[in-house]
């Protein structure tokens, strides 16, 4: 068991994909010390400069027993244990059982390693110079366990729109201003989504005394936040308690009460805080008072801020993310755009449906409608079960450019109820072969219905009225995809549901 829980917090501490450290990584040079004795030593990787003028460094350090390797991988912001063999002069590392394909595999050729990292990104190895280190980082204790007083916030599930998963290190603040635009023009403002969230990549480097500048491609944070609420929003930013975020920029390690002042004077609005390197400093029951310290922080600022905890379910967030200040919690890691993600992360909302309630939700990670690698069934699918979990409605798309079935998906007001019903209650689960009921008490005492379809073909579904545990019989009923009122026959209502597909109702009794 334990082996297990270390391997999945070590794939929790990734973007669940490599694409990050790439982004940040390449173009990528490897220097090797002690290749004399096979592929034993410290290895040191430069890679590319960040948007903020810093050098980005991995470490690689490896101990060779016969055709075994074991070793760490260590960046800024990033640290995992790797495992491996050598055959001859190639060798590959993997940092997990589960991992299929090698995340660093090479060959030793004229004392040089020329390799692959990751899918097909090319290193050259050379002798290392004994300037190739990473910074040390002072442990700091984390305070005692106190509650943060509750914020009065996020009421119901926050609404609106990330950065990362569309534009990931290219977001800058030309592109969120004409997000702000496109929130107001397409109808998504109106619609609820009034947080406009940038993720990872803004930061800058620390000035003299210690206060954190946004880098270049963010030339005025308060200028662009009275933007954005010009235009009836608010403006959502991103950090980590660790010394580096995901991506490699400073984090708020030791400065949790300068970037939390720093955030509310540039009229910040909502923080999202990426456990990401922490994980190096920190093990996973100090997630408590760590995040505490930030939420304490943001909370003396006197500023409205919501807390959205990212740390991808890990010390059961669920039972504790409300007592730190948090407002909402990451459950999963990150999502993808696919069936299979998406499907597994709001499957993992099922154990935490007790703790959401208003002001404190359970977050199954940010929208993929629109990308473009589901079909609309299946963002349709997306939308209903994150509404029916009473999950936070973060798009992830390009809001300027979508297409009008994405349009009817993301500002479907009737389904954007069910989400924002002020109950706060998250549906539960009954499976049968492949067809899955979803049910959500509501407040007006009705409730809200998904039946999703797993299959590949289209299926019959038929929803009982004696499963939706109505105080009475049916009134109403109706479809919140077609928009139209049906009728219980005999106390149920049939339909056909495409594959990956959904059917929703919202039914209300006598």
């Amino acid at each position: 068991m334990h082996t297990q829980v270390a391997s999945r917090r070590k794939l929790a501490y990734v973007r669940m994909s490599l694409l990050p450290l790439f982004l940040f990584l390449l173009p990528l040079t490897i220097l090797v010390t002690g290749c004399e004795k096979g592929l034993n030593g410290k290895w040191a990787a430069s890679g590319r400069t960040l948007d903020n003028g810093e050098k980005q460094l991995s470490i690689l350090e490896l101990k060779q027993s016969g055709s075994d390797l074991t070793g760490t991988f260590k960046t800024l912001g990033y640290s995992v244990d790797v495992k491996g063999t050598a055959t001859g002069n190639h060798f590959e590392l993997f940092r997990s059982q589960e991992e299929k394909k090698p995340f660093l595999a090479g060959d030793l050729v004229n004392g040089e390693l020329h390799g692959v990292l990751g899918n097909h990104h090319a290193f050259v190895a050379k002798p290392a110079t004994s300037d190739d280190h990473l910074p040390e980082v002072t442990y700091i204790a984390p305070p005692p366990l106190q509650n943060v007083s509750y914020n009065g916030l996020a009421k119901t599930p926050p609404m609106g729109w990330n950065s990362w998963n569309l534009f990931a290190g290219k977001i800058d603040d030309q592109t969120v201003r004409a997000i702000a635009d496109a929130m107001v023009s397409s109808g998504m403002r109106d619609a609820g989504y009034i947080y406009v969230n940038i993720d990872d990549t803004w930061e800058g480097v620390r000035d003299a005394n210690g206060n954190l500048q946004p880098n270049h491609k963010f030339p005025d944070m308060k200028a662009l936040a009275d933007y954005v609420h010009s235009k009836g929003l608010k403006l959502g930013i991103y950090s980590s308690p660790g010394p580096r975020t995901c991506a490699g920029y400073p984090g708020s390690y030791g400065h949790e009460e300068q970037d939390a002042k720093t955030f509310a004077s540039w009229g910040i609005d909502y923080l999202k805080y990426d456990w990401c390197s922490a994980g190096m400093i920190y093990k996973d029951e100090q997630m408590q008072p760590v995040y505490q310290k930030m939420g304490a922080a943001l909370q003396s600022t006197g500023r409205p801020i919501v807390f959205s905890l990212c740390q991808y379910g890990l010390d059961a967030v669920e039972k504790w993310g409300g007592q730190v200040g948090g407002n909402l919690w990451r459950t999963t890691g990150d999502i993808r755009d696919e069936w299979s993600s998406m499907i597994g992360n709001v499957e993992k909302q099922v154990p935490t449906a007790p703790y959401a309630g208003p002001g404190h939700w359970n977050d199954p990670d940010m929208l993929e409608i629109g990308n473009g690698h589901m079909s609309d069934d299946e963002y349709r699918t997306h939308m209903s079960l994150w509404a029916l979990t009473a999950a936070p409605l973060l798009a992830g798309n390009d809001v300027r450019s979508m297409t009008a079935a994405t349009k009817a998906i993301l500002l479907n007001k009737e389904v954007i109820a069910v989400d924002q019903d002020p109950l706060g209650r998250q549906a539960s689960p009954v499976k049968n072969g492949d067809l899955e009921l979803w049910t959500k008490p509501l407040a007006d005492g009705g409730v809200a219905v998904g039946e999703v379809n797993y299959s590949a073909s289209a299926m019959k579904a038929t929803i009982n009225a004696g499963d939706l545990h109505l105080k009475g019989p049916v009134r109403k009923a109706r479809d919140l995809w077609s928009h139209k009122d049906v009728k219980f026959t005999k106390g149920s209502y049939s339909a056909m549901v495409p594959p990956h597909g959904v059917l929703m109702l919202k039914v209300s009794a006598k």
